[in-house]
């Protein structure tokens, strides 16, 4: 079956970096568009990047220049390098084979304090 496994989150500083892992399985990984988004405890589900199978990446305004979206399809797995963190970055983070964050995994906690 489909699994996405999150890894990587923790709490760091403003300004601080993290890079955050998603290892996937059940699926033809190195064929799908694969995304990040994130979710505040009762708030909405926000996109932040997406990658297509091979090659070309895109950005949410808010993490434009300061997040880069990666992917190794030979280990099935996704990066999300996390720099120069806000507080207001401070968000669980998932991955997601679609950008509505349907088929997401568990998803990983990203705290940046001030």
């Amino acid at each position: 079956q489909v699994q996405l496994v999150e890894s990587g989150g923790g709490s760091v500083q403003a300004g601080g970096s993290l890079r955050l892992s998603c290892a996937a399985s059940g699926f033809a990984f190195s064929q799908s568009t694969m995304f990040w988004v994130r979710e505040y405890p009762g708030k909405k589900l926000e996109y932040v990047a997406h990658a297509w199978p091979s090659g070309g990446n895109f950005y949410a305004d808010a993490v434009k220049g300061r997040f880069t979206v990666s992917r190794d399809n030979d280990k099935n797995i996704m990066y999300l390098q996390m720099n120069n963190l806000k507080p207001e970055d401070t968000f669980i983070y998932y991955c997601s084979r679609d950008r509505a964050g349907l088929q997401r995994g568990q998803g990983t906690q990203v705290t940046v304090s001030s």
